[in-house]
């Protein structure tokens, strides 16, 4: 079966239980791959409870349309027993590299949740330096509720972040592609070249910084 076709579960959170942990946060990040913008976490702590309807539609936040994405959003950050964000900047992955900094955005994320996370599950990554109990899944966000949930809250989080920037710097159309690599936003820099938010140190922008 494919990954897509996958109902995220609850199987993971369940492993951690039977350890005795009851605070598990799942985590997960937006913006890795694009050109622009920052780096987004977002954590969730679901906990044992969990007879909420709105569940059984969570998912990859890539397989949502956006209008239940900010729908899920609002259920999540309302009905979850704790959520966090973290943020990095574009001048940080430029400087420090895109893993280092979305491992940053997590931990970010991680301190603020009230209460905080006793165990931890993780799309593919691990946090080695957090010590907790944790797990990092292959594409966790399709099949961890957990992370499906913290992969909604970054992706939602982030967009809105790009849609702000769009006022700022209209020529990209950054409230369409969101920094990713479309055709649209590769137009775009082939034609103006990067602005301020550009990653410098992607391939993509640097070959168009080499155009100017």
């Amino acid at each position: 079966m494919a990954v897509s076709h996958v109902i995220p579960h609850f199987r993971e959170e369940s492993a951690f239980f039977e350890q005795g942990l009851t605070l598990v946060a799942g985590v997960d990040e937006a913006g890795r791959g694009a050109l622009a913008g920052p780096v987004v976490a977002g954590a969730v702590i679901l906990g044992r409870r969990r007879r909420k309807g709105w569940l059984k539609v969570v998912k990859d936040s890539k397989l949502l349309s956006a209008k239940t994405r900010e729908e899920l959003y609002d259920l999540i950050t309302t009905e979850s027993l704790a959520f966090g964000i973290g943020v990095v900047s574009h001048q940080h992955i430029d400087a420090h590299g895109v893993v280092a900094a979305t491992k940053l955005a997590m931990k970010l994320a991680l301190s603020e949740l009230q209460p905080g996370a006793d165990g931890l599950l993780i799309d593919y990554l691990t946090l080695p330096d957090i010590r907790l109990p944790q797990k990092g899944i292959v594409d966790g966000d399709a099949v961890c509720i957990s992370i499906a949930c913290a992969s909604i809250i970054a992706k939602v989080t982030r967009d809105r972040l790009m849609t702000a920037l769009d006022d700022r710097y209209p020529l990209y159309h950054l409230s369409r592609h969101k920094g990713y690599g479309t055709a649209e936003h590769l137009a775009c820099l082939n034609h103006h070249g990067p602005c301020p938010i550009h990653r410098r140190s992607f391939a993509p922008v640097q070959h168009f910084r080499s155009l100017l």
